[in-house]
C-alpha cells in the first residue's frame, strides 16, 4: 500500500447519463492539494457548493449512496469512489454538472480508465492511514447481514452474497491486495434482478437505463409477450432469457461479476470513512445501507482513538523531507543547541519533526543526573525550532533570518521525556503568518501520548 498522498497530474472529463435521472451529466476529476480528501461540486448550482465524501453527509440510500449538504445533493457516487480508492488516490476535486454521476457501463472502468490515462502524482504527505485496533462487528439481523473488520497491515476483503436465488445462487469475492482491484474489480457492473427493474420502471425510475448497463437476473417464468415488451421499453431488437438465467442484454465478464461488483460498491462506501484504511474485511450480504452504516461505526471507533491519541503517523524507514544536513542550512543553530533531527511531513499549515533523545545529550549531565529528564524548556524551544522550519524553508535566503520567541502559552507537561524516547513534533499554523509573525499550536508525541503542547508566537527578523 502507498506511504504517500496522490492525486492526478491534470484535469480529467467524462459524460454520460445518470442512471435513475436520465440526465446527461459531466464530471471532471481535478487535482487536489495534500490533505484535501475527495470532494464534490456542483458546479451548475448557483455558489457551486462543495459537498465533502464523508459519511455524516450521506442523506439518501434509496437507490445507490447520496451525499448532501444544504439543498445540494450528488448521487450514485459509489462508483467514482471505488475508482478512486481503487488506485489509492487520495486528493480529487469532483465537478459534476447535475444530481447525478454518470453511470456508464455500470461499473468502476472507464473512471479507471481516464484516471489512469492522466496519470496518478505522487505527494509528499504521508498517507494518514487508520488501522482497525481490534474487531468491529456490524450485523442486521432481519437480513441476514454480517460485516466485520479485522487488524491487519494491509488491505484485504471478502463479499459473500445469497439472495435465495435459484438463478444467482451463492458467490463470494475477493482480494488480498488493494491493488487487484484495477484488474480484478473495476470492469464489475450492477446488478438487478428483473422483479425490481419492473418497479423502477413502474415509478418512472432509471431513466438513464438502457440495459447496457446492468447485468439483469430473471428471477421468475416470463412470457414472450413480456420480454417484446421490455425490448420496446429499452429500444432492444429482441430479448431472451439465457440458460444462466439472465438477459441477454450483456455478456457477464466474471462468472462470479454479482459478487465482485457489491465488493466494488463496498470499496466505494468505505472510502466515506475519511481516511484510507488497513484491515481484512468480510461482509455478508452487504448493500449500501449496511456499507454505510459499517462505515459510521469504523469512523466513530476511529474518532474515539484519534481523540485521546491523534499521534501523527510516522515510518522511521521512509525518506525524511529534511535531514539534519537539510535542517541546519535552514535554521542557524548548531549541535550542540540543533534540538530536531529531521522533517518527515511538511505543508504551508503543518509541519512534523522528530527529535531522538539519548543518554549522551549535554543536558543530561547536570538535570537530574540520576533520573535523566528532557527539560521542559528545551521541549518547548524543540517545538519552536520545527516550526522555525516550516516558516523559513520557503525563503530563498534562510540562513540571513532568524527567529525569536514573543510568547508562550498554555504550554502543558503531561508525561516525562527521557532518554530513549522519540519525540514525534507536530506544529500547526493557528493564523496566517503576517509582517513575520507566526502564531502556532505545538504537540509533542511519544508513542501514542502527547506528553507536552503549547501556544507558541515568534517573529522572523533579518539578521543585521
Amino acid at each position: 500500500m502507498n506511504t504517500k498522498q496522490s492525486t492526478i497530474k491534470g484535469p480529467v472529463t467524462v459524460s454520460g447519463v445518470g442512471l435513475h435521472t436520465g440526465e446527461s451529466v459531466t464530471l471532471t476529476f481535478k487535482p487536489a492539494p495534500e490533505n484535501h480528501g475527495f470532494k464534490f461540486q456542483r458546479i451548475d448550482l448557483p455558489d457551486q457548493p462543495i459537498i465533502e465524501a464523508d459519511v455524516d453527509n450521506v442523506v439518501d440510500l434509496s437507490r445507490g449512496t447520496t451525499i448532501g449538504k444544504g439543498e445540494a445533493r450528488v448521487s450514485t457516487i459509489e462508483h467514482v469512489l471505488a475508482s478512486l480508492a481503487g488506485l489509492q488516490i487520495d486528493n480529487v476535486l469532483i465537478e459534476v454538472d447535475g444530481p447525478e454521476t454518470p453511470i456508464l457501463d455500470g461499473s468502476s472502468q472507464e473512471y479507471v480508465d481516464v484516471l489512469l490515462e492522466m496519470g496518478i502524482k505522487e505527494q509528499q504527505a504521508e498517507r494518514d492511514y487508520f488501522e482497525i485496533p481490534h474487531n468491529i462487528h456490524y450485523s442486521e439481523t432481519d437480513r441476514s447481514v454480517e460485516m466485520i473488520a479485522m487488524p491487519l497491515n494491509g488491505y484485504r476483503m471478502t463479499v459473500m452474497v445469497d439472495y435465495n436465488s435459484t438463478v444467482l445462487g451463492s458467490q463470494h469475492a475477493s482480494i488480498t491486495d488493494i491493488d487487484e482491484f484495477r484488474k480484478e474489480i473495476a470492469s464489475s457492473r450492477t446488478f438487478c434482478f428483473l422483479h425490481e427493474l419492473e418497479m423502477l420502471v413502474k415509478h418512472n425510475l432509471i431513466k438513464g437505463g438502457d440495459l447496457n448497463n446492468a447485468i439483469v437476473i430473471v428471477d421468475r417464468q416470463i412470457s414472450k409477450e413480456e420480454l417484446d415488451h421490455l425490448a420496446k421499453l429499452f429500444n432492444k431488437k429482441n430479448i431472451a432469457v439465457q440458460r444462466e438465467g439472465i438477459l441477454n442484454n450483456v455478456e457477464l465478464r466474471y462468472q462470479n461479476e454479482p459478487a465482485r461488483h457489491k465488493l466494488l460498491d463496498l470499496i466505494g462506501d468505505l472510502s466515506l470513512v475519511g481516511v484510507p484504511i488497513k484491515a481484512q474485511i468480510m461482509a455478508a450480504r452487504p448493500g449500501h445501507a449496511a456499507n454505510i452504516a459499517f462505515a459510521r461505526k469504523i469512523k466513530k471507533t476511529m474518532q474515539k482513538i484519534r481523540k485521546t491519541t491523534n499521534s501523527p503517523y510516522y515510518n522511521n524507514n521512509d525518506k525524511p523531507i529534511f535531514n539534519t544536513l537539510d535542517i541546519m542550512r535552514i535554521l542557524p543553530h548548531k549541535y550542540p543547541f540543533l534540538l530536531v533531527d529531521k522533517i518527515v511531513d511538511i505543508s504551508p499549515k503543518h509541519i512534523v519533526g522528530i527529535k531522538n533523545v539519548t543518554v549522551n545529550e549535554g543536558f543530561f549531565q547536570g538535570h537530574f543526573p540520576n533520573n535523566p529528564i528532557m527539560p521542559g524548556v528545551l521541549q518547548i524551544e524543540a517545538m519552536a525550532q520545527v516550526g522555525g522550519v516550516m516558516i523559513m524553508s520557503d525563503l530563498e535566503d534562510p540562513e540571513n533570518y532568524t527567529t525569536y520567541f514573543m510568547k508562550i502559552e498554555n504550554a502543558k507537561f503531561k508525561e516525562k521525556v527521557v532518554p530513549g524516547d522519540t519525540l514525534v513534533i507536530r506544529m500547526e499554523l493557528t493564523a496566517p503568518v503576517r509582517r513575520g509573525i507566526c502564531m502556532m499550536r505545538g504537540q509533542i508525541f511519544v508513542g501514542d501520548k502527547i506528553v507536552t503542547e503549547a501556544e507558541l508566537m515568534a517573529q522572523i527578523m533579518k539578521k543585521k
